[in-house]
């Protein structure tokens, strides 16, 4: 495929960018300074630092718990992320979300969301209301291929594609919704097939391609901002870490995950703009990205912490103290 340098750089520096930000994640998870879940994209940056970019700033992006990719590639600062791993109020989510419920209104983030397909109606709901509105935007969902088994998906493709809404569904299928392998979990593997007897364009994509899922999404959201209705692409992919930091990764070999570690989309990028010539400056990429994530750890520690009578705050809603009545 034709690749120009400002493409190229742009995309290499989006995904060294998301990488060097969760393996300084892992690291300060394992310092105790970060808490709770923790769920690393590696190996998967490919499609956030594609697709995002392909948006407007006023189109909707909701996601799930595996989310810092997509928040960072959306423009979410790094510091408020940061600040958000810390649980401090500093944070995008104001220190109550923390990894899995990043957060961010002023750029059409709206999660982050835990629960496994959760995304998917609301992403309905606000293109249902774009299509009310009468406005050209698009509303993304990102979602695991683990979400397809679920009773969310099925209700929201029949209802994006019956009432023809905006809505491109970007299925990041890394093979393994947590630990159990997809041909384990579901008897038709073909996820494009499913999404396609609900009558609506569905495309297969190398998610480890930036250039690929750029092309992809384009097109997709051409087409669903034409009024054509709702797109699925299937996004293959990879997670070169554990599901999570607590899961012991019994599920896959090791020689299935380096095998895998063969197509890393950045060391991809690199040897394909080498072929076409084009020399990239990884290095000072690096130096740049490093000294971001330095700065955004010295903000998170200089964070914060919620003071316990805000504790309830946006958790119970307010009260007349005489009739018990919401005010």
């Amino acid at each position: 495929m034709s690749l120009s340098a400002a493409d190229a750089t742009a995309w290499l520096q989006d995904m060294l960018r998301i990488r060097r930000f969760e393996e300084r994640c892992a690291e300060l998870y394992g310092a105790g300074k970060i808490r709770g879940f923790l769920h690393l994209y590696i190996g998967e940056e490919a499609i956030a630092a594609a697709a995002i970019p392909e948006l407007r700033p006023d189109d909707h992006l909701l996601c799930t718990y595996r989310e810092h990719g997509h928040a960072l590639a959306r423009g979410v600062p790094m510091r408020t992320v940061m600040a958000e791993m810390f649980g401090k109020q500093e944070g995008c989510s104001h220190g109550r979300g923390g990894s899995m419920h990043l957060f961010d209104v002023s750029r059409g983030f709206y999660g982050g969301n835990a629960i496994v397909a959760g995304a998917l109606p609301l992403a309905a709901g606000f293109a249902l209301a774009d299509q009310l509105l009468g406005n050209d935007r698009v509303t993304a969902c990102f979602f695991g291929e683990g979400a397809v088994a679920e009773g969310e998906f099925h209700e929201t493709a029949n209802l994006a594609a019956l009432w023809h809404l905006p809505l491109l569904m970007l299925c990041e299928n890394n093979l393994y919704a947590m630990g159990t392998a997809l041909a384990r979990s579901e008897s038709s593997t073909d996820l494009c097939a499913k999404a396609r007897s609900y009558n609506m364009e569905a495309i297969t994509v190398n998610g480890m391609n930036v250039s690929a899922v750029s092309s992809a999404t384009r097109h997709a959201l051409a087409h669903a901002r034409g009024k054509k209705g709702p797109v699925f692409l299937e996004l293959r992919t990879y997670r070169f870490r554990a599901h999570s930091m607590f899961d012991p990764e019994l599920y896959r070999s090791k020689a299935e995950v380096d095998a895998w570690k063969q197509h890393d989309p950045i060391d991809t990028l690199l040897a394909h703009a080498t072929s076409l010539g084009l020399t990239l400056d990884r290095p000072a990429l690096e130096a740049r990205i490093l000294a971001e994530i330095d700065d955004a750890v010295a903000f998170a520690e200089a964070g914060t912490l919620e003071p316990l009578e805000e504790l309830t705050r946006h958790v119970l809603a307010p009260t007349d103290v005489g009739t018990g009545a919401p005010c």
